[in-house]
């Protein structure tokens, strides 16, 4: 591991590309309090065309309705830590919150997304957050791609890595903002500027 902890090396950085001179792992988490889906792919130390990286591992994160609200927070963080120690992440792509009609719903969301990245910024990683309208848009083409366009792409991008058993929603969004941020962590900074909600 480089001195930075982040999978780029000191001195890496040229302009404003980034040099990776090892492989990258990225976590990524599609926040719920209820299911929170978790992919963890690893970015090749020098990707080939169109190689995004190996899915290693992804599921979801699952608390008891029998639990008060903040004993199921409380098993949330503690089930992300499980993982942080087995995979060792170097960063983490969360998904954004999306707007939702049921206001507790929500908030219940957004506090278990505050959970999930004060775990992360603890344990020193780098977090970047995505809109669904920029996952979708990276991942399609179109922010305004429905879910089972969305899950066609991933099933495309990751391959045979990914079983044919039924997965959950939250998985499969769980795997897309990690390929999101695989694919835009090599996008020089002044075209993602430009490029901003569109796909590049």
């Amino acid at each position: 591991m480089d001195a930075t902890g982040t999978g780029i090396s000191a001195g890496a950085q040229l302009g404003c590309y980034y040099i990776f001179v090892q492989p990258l792992r990225i976590l990524g988490l599609d926040p719920g309090f209820d299911r929170c889906g978790y992919s963890v792919l690893e970015r090749p130390e020098r990707p080939r065309g169109n190689e995004l990286g190996r899915l290693l591992d992804c599921g979801t994160l699952q608390t008891s309705r029998a639990d008060s609200f903040p004993q199921r927070l409380s098993a949330l963080a503690r089930g992300l830590e499980t993982l942080l120690a087995l995979w060792q992440p170097q960063q983490v792509a969360v998904e954004e919150l999306f707007f939702a009609k049921n206001a507790k719903t929500a908030m219940g969301v957004a506090q278990a997304r505050g959970v999930l990245i004060e775990r992360c910024a603890s344990a020193g990683l780098s977090v970047v957050e995505y809109a669904p309208t920029s996952v979708k848009s990276q991942l399609t083409g179109s922010g305004r791609a429905d879910k089972e366009q969305v899950a066609f792409m991933v099933r495309r991008l990751v391959g045979a890595q990914l079983e044919e058993r039924k997965r959950l929603d939250d998985e499969l969004d769980a795997i897309a903002v990690a390929l999101c941020h695989s694919m835009r962590i090599s996008i020089p900074a002044a075209l993602l500027r430009q490029g901003s909600g569109a796909a590049l």
